[in-house]
């Protein structure tokens, strides 16, 4: 099937890659000249276990090609995606402005039967004014469909999702539309939710919503735990095994970040307002959220007690491992206010410190986690990389200036750490 991807971030490359995997021709599209340059020489703009290797083999054998022209990728196309960005406004609500201008220039290009497919995390009925737009601005008598079809990847695991969905979401208006991203979709063997537009569309933020309610549930339970002397992961560990909630994002820390979890449940709360439903639970999950990062941070400030002129180690940036994502990434405000408390901050992450530098340029980065810890008065863990998970703790314990660890991941055991002689403080244990 020939396939065009409007849009090449998270999302768009992915969905690209892993179609022109499975056989299908694909053509992705964006406007940033520059991002194209680098694909088309063979390079990714963005770190995800699997890409590189993906488009590399698709683009030897002629399955994948870049171009910064909609209209060559919708007129070559049966099925077209649109993956543009969606970034929240000061309000809280999605900015469509890009998904609009997209709709106008597929509009403009329609020369035969398309699927359009919004594949972009959108707020309810985006759908009918995707619908609305291509028909103000195509040829009276042009034939398509537009099509929900929201995506559930998880970036650093984002090719393992997209071939092993727990399910596809298609929110279609007719028959033609869902046959044709049913046969797309077959080789994935993955069960088929066929609904409504909007009822699609509400799925994702519904989905990342609760996912997002279960992250702010743990931190809470974590607070309550410290508090009372418990330890959260057995609290955590005996309500997960419970199949009725399960254990996955049950893990307390310094709190959810990235591109989708922040922005998708504040443009819930703001959907829900615009609906007339004040959804107070979702608001009091950002306000968990927004709470853990000081929470963290006055652990920090109480075992270091004064923090001007104090050098602090932080490993990990992005805001979760396999990633350099740092989109909401709490290492960011944590970073932030110990810059503004006057200490010197060294930094060390795998993938993510090129980016980092965008948002934290006065900080010191460095080579590996020792390095960062040479001299440091505390070492601060803000991503659980396997990395940090199989240190040589001895050394680091040599390194340091005093052996002092805390850890907003809980990547070590309390005991083993003790019996190493640190000093060790963790999130609800």
């Amino acid at each position: 099937m020939n396939v065009c991807i409007i849009g090449t971030g998270y999302v768009g490359l992915v969905t690209g890659a892993t179609l022109a995997e499975l056989g299908n021709r694909v053509i992705c599209v964006d406007n940033n000249q520059e991002k194209i340059a680098l694909l088309n020489r063979g390079e990714v703009p963005i770190y995800e276990p699997g890409l590189n290797e993906l488009i590399a083999t698709s683009r030897q054998a002629g399955r994948i090609t870049f171009t910064t022209s909609i209209a060559e990728g919708v007129k070559s196309s049966e099925v077209v995606f649109i993956a543009v960005s969606t970034p929240p406004k000061p309000d809280g609500s999605a900015d469509l402005s890009a998904v609009a201008a997209v709709a106008r220039e597929v509009a403009e290009n329609l020369n035969g039967y398309k699927v359009v497919v919004d594949k972009s995390t959108v707020p309810v009925k985006t759908g009918e004014k995707v619908t609305e737009t291509i028909e103000r601005y195509s040829r009276e008598g042009s034939e398509f469909d537009v099509v929900s079809n929201p995506e559930f990847l998880r970036e650093g695991s984002a090719i393992y999702d997209t071939f092993h969905p727990d399910r596809i979401v298609i929110g279609c208006p007719s028959r033609r539309a869902s046959d044709i991203l049913v046969e797309l979709y077959k080789p994935l063997d993955a069960p088929v939710i066929i609904t409504d537009i909007n009822s699609a569309e509400i799925i994702k933020h519904a989905a990342n919503s609760f996912l997002a309610t279960k992250i702010s549930f743990a931190n809470a339970l974590a607070r309550i735990c410290e508090a009372a002397g418990a330890n959260v992961e057995e609290v955590t560990r005996g309500v997960g095994l419970d199949n009725r909630v399960g254990a996955k994002f049950l893990n307390a820390g310094v709190g959810y970040g990235g591109s989708c979890f922040p922005k998708d449940v504040s443009a819930f709360v703001s959907i829900s307002d615009e609906l007339g439903y004040d959804f107070r639970l979702l608001k009091e999950v950002e306000r968990i959220n927004e709470e853990q990062i000081d929470f963290f941070f006055r652990k920090i400030k109480d075992t270091l007690w004064i923090l001007e002129e104090k050098t602090v180690a932080i490993l990990g940036l992005a805001f979760k491992p396999n990633t350099d994502d740092m989109r909401s990434a709490p290492s960011v405000k944590i970073i932030r206010k110990l810059l503004a408390e006057g200490a010197k901050v060294r930094a060390y992450d795998p993938k993510a410190m090129e980016k980092a530098r965008e948002e934290l340029p006065d900080i010191e980065y460095c080579r590996d986690p020792y390095q960062a810890a040479e001299g440091a008065e505390a070492l601060v863990i803000l991503t659980e990389w396997n990395e940090f998970k199989e240190m040589d703790l001895g050394r680091m314990k040599k390194l340091l200036h005093q052996p002092i660890v805390i850890d907003g991941r809980n990547i070590y055991d309390p005991e083993r750490m003790a019996a190493l002689g640190f000093t060790y403080c963790s999130v609800g244990r």
